[in-house]
């Protein structure tokens, strides 16, 4: 637009003028509009309000994307000090700080070291840099998802819950009903369902699954790896619905839909995590290169990956612990569990998370959000 009337314009100009985030209160603010025009909420005329819920810091450069009819309202509410909300909110941000600081960017160096450079590499260690990746983008992600949510109730705000353990989900639509929850939401309401969603025909139905699924890969960014990404999802969701009956319960089949789900969500991360197409390819082509000797296999993928024995085995503890957790968390809030045990159990159990956030997070490596780039 500058071009046109001949004005220059500094590339440091054009960085400075996409500030960090703004996909995420943008999608909020279209939310509020839209719900405006519905009538679902009045319109707010305070402008210092509605500034403070557009821009409330916890949440505002990787979400989670807020319904002003939760937020809003917790805005403008008096509030008072509370001390279970607080010490809450501080245990949630310490769970996500361990998640984010030693499983995330503990993983991230061997992610990057393969994914940077992919065709130098074949095997298992690409299967390895894929799973890790699986590992560092839900750790990093849900882990910036506690912290903000923890950060808000310090003041008294409940914000909405953004995870809650997609990976043990039975099936992709349980998946997106668990995974960045705030999000698959917003394009649910605001463009699945404007577009027909599921009151319409089985295959107009489907032309809007796979229209929601690529709008969400494109809003990652304009590289054909998220879309595929998005139009694979997409694509999985039909498939599953053509397969799985929904009066069916395939009850004895859960814990193999559980891996099957996981695996499929695994694979579609090489297209998230790849450059390009090009590289997401090569990956998919040599992933199993040597397979045959398996031994060899596994021991040269490890050895190139470049993890050692010391730090893989401190790994596996630190997975097992999420994986724990999450499990648990199915059933009942871990949190406020641990809350309700007797003082001796509970401080150690906080001194250990803090002693493992300081001495295991990774020095010296400034490793930013992975969804600060969105």
């Amino acid at each position: 637009m500058f071009g046109l009337f001949s004005v220059p314009l500094d590339p440091l100009t054009v960085n400075l003028v996409l500030p960090v985030g703004i996909s995420f209160y943008t999608f909020q603010t279209i939310g509020y509009i839209v719900d405006v025009y519905r009538g679902e909420i009045p319109a707010e005329h305070h402008f210092g309000k509605y500034a403070a819920f557009i821009s409330f810091f916890p949440q505002l450069v990787a979400g989670p994307i807020e319904r002003t009819k939760n937020l809003l309202p917790q805005i403008k509410a008096e509030h008072h000090f509370d001390y279970d909300s607080t010490t809450y909110g501080l245990k949630l941000m310490a769970w996500g700080y361990f998640k984010k600081l030693v499983i995330a960017d503990g993983l991230s160096q061997y992610v990057g070291k393969v994914y940077d450079a992919p065709q130098s590499y074949e095997g298992f260690a690409l299967v390895l840099a894929t799973l890790f990746f699986t590992l560092q983008i839900y750790c990093d992600f849900s882990g910036y998802s506690d912290i903000a949510i923890g950060t808000a109730k310090l003041f008294g705000i409940d914000l909405m819950a953004n995870f809650k353990s997609p990976y043990f989900s039975h099936s992709l639509k349980e998946f997106w009903g668990r995974w960045h929850i705030s999000l698959s939401s917003w394009f649910r309401d605001y463009v699945y369902i404007p577009l027909g969603g599921n009151r319409v025909g089985k295959w107009r139905h489907y032309i809007n699954l796979i229209l929601t699924f690529l709008s969400s890969g494109l809003w990652h960014g304009a590289n054909w790896t998220f879309v595929f990404w998005g139009g694979a999802h997409g694509v999985g969701l039909i498939m599953e619905d053509l397969m799985f009956s929904k009066k069916e319960s395939f009850r004895s089949l859960r814990i193999l839909r559980t891996v099957c789900v996981f695996t499929f969500c695994a694979f579609a991360w090489i297209f998230f995590v790849s450059q390009s197409m090009t590289d997401a390819w090569y990956v998919i082509t040599h992933a199993f290169v040597g397979v045959s000797s398996p031994v060899e296999y596994l021991h040269k993928g490890v050895s190139c990956i470049g993890m050692g024995k010391a730090k893989l085995a401190v790994g596996f503890c630190f997975w097992a612990i999420l994986f724990f957790v999450d499990y648990r968390s199915l059933k009942e809030d871990v949190i406020d569990t641990v809350g309700k045990r007797g003082a001796l159990v509970r401080w150690s159990l906080y001194v250990c998370m803090a002693l493992v956030v300081l001495f295991f997070s990774q020095k010296g490596a400034a490793t930013e959000f992975v969804y600060f780039q969105f």
